[in-house]
């Protein structure tokens, strides 16, 4: 690990909150964590805990009311929508519940997406995209269409599109939510392989089973982390 991995992610005294009517309605209430370079985290909690609230902030999609959020050495709060934007493609490989593949693209054009807006050539875009796809299962399936593919290929090609660019930070909701035991196992094996080649992995989770995949397990329930513990692998 590098020198600075102790402020690679630091989360002091976030809180979120939102109006509602003539007052407001807190959803984060006071969240403070620090991840070191390489961890790999769940975040665990029931609908309604706040974790959607926190893995919105922690991707830079959404800002805190309050606290000081810092990643890979950047202070987000003081970033302007520019910069964050670019700390979202350069930093952060998102995987949403919800596939969100483009209808119109085939697989691969969709997995390119990313590498598009960072100026990777044709040649190599396709290069990698196919690559990708084919980690993730689905080497027979590189020109189908989204209206060709089952749901769970369909997320499977969205974690294709969000590993393509090696980001240092892969934010995970619900990443196996979609798919069927077999395949969900085999991206928890590749998240794993990523995380030992140095990726650091946050996932967003209600389910215990699939938590129990990460080396370290946050409950989070009404808005706050209610206990840290070391992940069972029994």
């Amino acid at each position: 690990m590098s020198e600075n991995t102790e402020t690679f992610f630091r989360m002091r005294d976030i809180v979120k909150t939102y109006p509602l009517g003539d007052d407001e309605t807190t959803i984060l209430k006071g969240i403070s964590l620090e991840i070191l370079e390489g961890e790999y985290l769940s975040v665990l909690g029931p609908s309604g805990s706040g974790k959607s609230t926190l893995m919105n902030i922690i991707g830079c999609l959404d800002r805190a009311t309050y606290g000081e959020y810092i990643l890979h050495g950047s202070l987000i709060d003081d970033l302007d929508e520019k910069e964050l934007a670019q700390i979202r493609s350069r930093e952060i490989g998102f995987i949403f519940q919800n596939s969100q593949v483009l209808p119109k693209l085939d697989a691969m054009k969709n997995v390119e997406l990313p590498l598009i807006y960072a100026g990777v050539r044709p040649r190599e875009r396709a290069r990698l995209a196919e690559e990708m796809l084919v980690k993730v299962g689905l080497k027979e399936r590189i020109h189908h269409r989204p209206n060709m593919l089952s749901g769970g290929q369909l997320q499977r090609v969205a974690i294709a599109r969000a590993l393509v660019t090696h980001p240092t930070l892969l934010l995970a909701d619900e990443p196996t939510g979609a798919l069927d035991q077999t395949t969900g196992q085999q991206i928890m094996d590749l998240f794993q392989e990523l995380n030992n080649d140095g990726h650091t992995i946050i996932m967003i989770t209600h389910d215990h089973k699939v938590a129990r995949h990460a080396r370290r397990i946050v409950n989070i329930i009404d808005g706050e982390l209610t206990e840290v513990k070391e992940a069972d692998f029994t």
